[in-house]
C-alpha cells in the first residue's frame, strides 16, 4: 500500500491512498494522523472517500509534523570511508525539526548564509505505532513503512563544531516523500537501489542493503532512549558521493534540479532556489 499527504485547492491537506492513477481520501489531514488513529494502516486500507487524479497532485511532506526526526550519520561503508572515518561501533545520531521538511516537488530553499550546500539521499523509516525499548519483534512491528528523504546540509555550518545539528536544520531544505510504502511490500530490511542526481548527473548510487545499522536495529537503538510515536521518522544515512567529499568539492549554488530516487518507493524532484525566492 502507498499513502501520501496531498495539498488540496481548498487550502487543506488530506491523507490519501494511491490506487492506480487515483488518490483516495482517508478522512485524516495527513499520513501521520492516519498512523496515530485507531486502526492505523488497517483503517487506511479499508477507508473510502473523495478521489483525485494522481497526475499533477501537489504532494506535501508525507508526514508533515512528526514529533521527531532522528537522523543517522555515517551508515554506509563507502560514505564512511570517503569522509575519512573509522566504522562506528554505535549509530551516530542527530535530530531534525519538522520545519525543515518539504514535499516531493517543492523548492529547496538555499540559505544565503552557506557556501557549502550539499545533498544526501536517504532511506527513511516511518514509525506506525508507539514503541519504547523495542526488542526485535517489536521493532519490526513498529515500522509502518519507508519513504525517500534528502538530508540537504550546510556543510560549513555542520563542521563549525563537533555537533552537527546546526548544519542540518535549515528551514525548508529537506524533501520527504512522495509516498509511504508499507513494510509488507518491502520487508523490514529492504535492499533497494538509491540514487541522487543533480542536473542529470548521477552523484550517488548505492543499495540500502549496504547499511551498517539496518532499520530494525535503528528502531531498537533509538527506542531504547526515547519513545517513538506514530509518524516519527528515522533517516537512515546517506551513501558515498556527497559534494563535500569530492575533489574538488561540489556544492549546490542555486537553480539545480536535485532528483532523489529509491527503487520501489518513489522519486523526489526539487529545484534549489534562494531562500527569499
Amino acid at each position: 500500500m502507498k499513502l501520501a499527504t496531498v495539498r488540496l485547492d481548498d487550502h487543506r491537506t488530506a491523507a490519501v491512498r494511491v490506487e492506480g492513477d487515483e488518490l483516495v481520501e482517508l478522512g485524516r489531514a495527513d499520513v501521520g494522523a492516519v498512523l496515530a488513529a485507531p486502526g492505523g494502516l488497517e483503517g487506511a486500507a479499508a477507508a473510502d472517500g473523495p478521489r483525485h487524479p494522481l497526475a499533477g497532485a501537489d504532494l506535501a511532506p508525507v508526514v508533515p509534523r512528526p514529533s521527531k526526526v532522528v537522523c543517522v550519520g555515517l551508515n554506509y561503508q563507502n560514505h564512511i570511508k570517503e569522509m575519512g572515518r573509522d566504522l562506528p561501533e554505535y549509530p551516530t545520531l542527530f535530530a531534525k525539526f519538522a520545519d525543515t521538511l518539504i514535499g516531493a516537488a517543492d523548492d529547496i530553499r538555499r540559505p544565503a548564509e552557506t557556501e557549502q550546500f550539499d545533498w544526501e539521499a536517504e532511506l527513511a523509516v516511518v514509525i506506525g505505532r508507539p514503541v519504547r525499548r523495542a526488542d526485535e519483534e517489536q521493532a519490526v512491528a513498529a515500522i509502518a513503512g519507508f519513504t525517500v528523504l534528502n538530508d540537504v546540509t550546510c556543510r560549513d555550518w555542520q563542521f563549525r563544531t563537533r555537533e552537527w545539528l546546526q548544519g542540518k536544520n535549515w528551514d525548508s531544505t529537506t524533501p520527504i516523500g512522495p509516498f509511504l510504502v508499507t513494510a509488507d511490500e518491502t520487508g523490514p530490511r529492504p535492499a533497494l537501489d538509491v540514487r541522487c542526481e543533480v542536473d542529470g548527473r548521477v552523484m550517488q548510487s548505492d543499495n540500502t542493503g549496504d547499511l551498517l545499522f539496518d532499520p530494525v536495529h535503528l528502531v531498537r537503538y533509538v527506542s531504547t532512549m526515547v519513545r517513538l510515536n506514530p509518524g516519527d521518522v528515522i533517516a537512515t544515512g546517506t551513501p558515498g558521493g556527497v559534494g563535500h567529499a569530492r575533489k574538488p568539492p561540489v556544492f549546490l549554488r542555486g537553480g539545480e534540479l536535485v532528483v532523489t530516487e529509491i527503487e520501489g518507493l518513489g522519486r523526489l524532484e526539487n529545484r534549489v532556489v534562494g531562500e527569499g525566492a
